[in-house]
């Protein structure tokens, strides 16, 4: 199937390792171009080197420091963008995990930190991204762009020991029905991706708070359907589909990418 990437541009924030990563190689494996964003100047370096698009072209990657609990943060991403490669069609939104806590451990400075950055942060992206997405008057289906935000499956059911990501995925999981609700007359597509265990380093990271790494994952992987942790390359297929043209008529969808493991409807 061909996507219709080509010659396309996308923002990967937290694209410098992990899911936004995986995103940015199945992205630029199609022949579109990606600006990837996160805090540390020597992994998007690292991050872009490693990115390996259509034989005999080159150039369709590059990396720009941001930290999207900067309010400016937003707005200059989609400049470079735009600057770099002449327009901007889309953007996956990944800001992170916040800080693990219960509900009641949980200080109220980690969640006003984690609300500025998590849901504000991915808010003014979002906001940004569509005011800076390049207009295709000639666009057969009228899309003219799509955002996806990397939520996680705690929109439908909560993590143990995640309070801020069970308290503010979520919300952010109703502001993509609200944001695609007003973009849409504008052929610009919104949806949330729902990854579940995908093996990368915060969930390893998440599974060591919990005992040893080792039987925390086999305990989990016994409760997901395909007996397994995904891989993140499963994610980026995902999300590079649904930012493509080839998804043109899916928008406001809460896109589960988990093994199976969620049980609601």
């Amino acid at each position: 199937m061909d996507l219709g990437l080509q010659g396309r541009t996308y923002l990967i924030t937290g694209g410098s390792r992990g899911l936004g990563l995986a995103t940015a190689q199945a992205l630029v494996a199609e022949g579109a171009r990606v600006l990837l964003a996160a805090r540390d100047q020597e992994g998007l370096d690292q991050a872009v080197r490693g990115l390996v698009g259509p034989p005999g072209e080159s150039g369709g990657a590059f990396g720009l420091p941001a930290d999207l609990a900067d309010p400016t943060a937003a707005e200059r991403l989609v400049a470079a963008a735009q600057a770099r490669f002449g327009r901007l069609d889309g953007a996956l939104i990944s800001v992170g995990g916040p800080t693990a806590g219960s509900a009641l451990s949980t200080t109220d400075d980690a969640w006003r930190e984690a609300f500025e950055s998590v849901f504000l942060g991915a808010l003014r992206m979002a906001r940004a991204t569509a005011a800076g997405i390049t207009r295709d008057s000639g666009s057969r289906t009228g899309a003219e762009g799509s955002i996806a935000m990397v939520l996680s499956t705690s929109v439908r059911n909560p993590f143990p020991g995640l309070t801020i990501s069970n308290g503010l995925r979520p919300g952010l999981g109703m502001v993509v029905k609200d944001l695609a609700d007003e973009l849409g007359p504008r052929g610009i597509r919104v949806n949330g991706l729902l990854p579940g265990r995908i093996a990368t380093d915060r969930i390893f990271t998440i599974d060591a708070r919990m005992g040893s790494p080792e039987m925390v994952r086999r305990r989990n992987e016994a409760t997901i359907p395909l007996g397994r942790y995904g891989e993140p390359e499963e994610f980026g297929r995902v999300a590079a589909f649904v930012l493509s043209p080839a998804a043109s008529y899916i928008t406001g969808s809460m896109i589960p990418i988990d093994g199976g493991v969620l049980r609601s409807l």
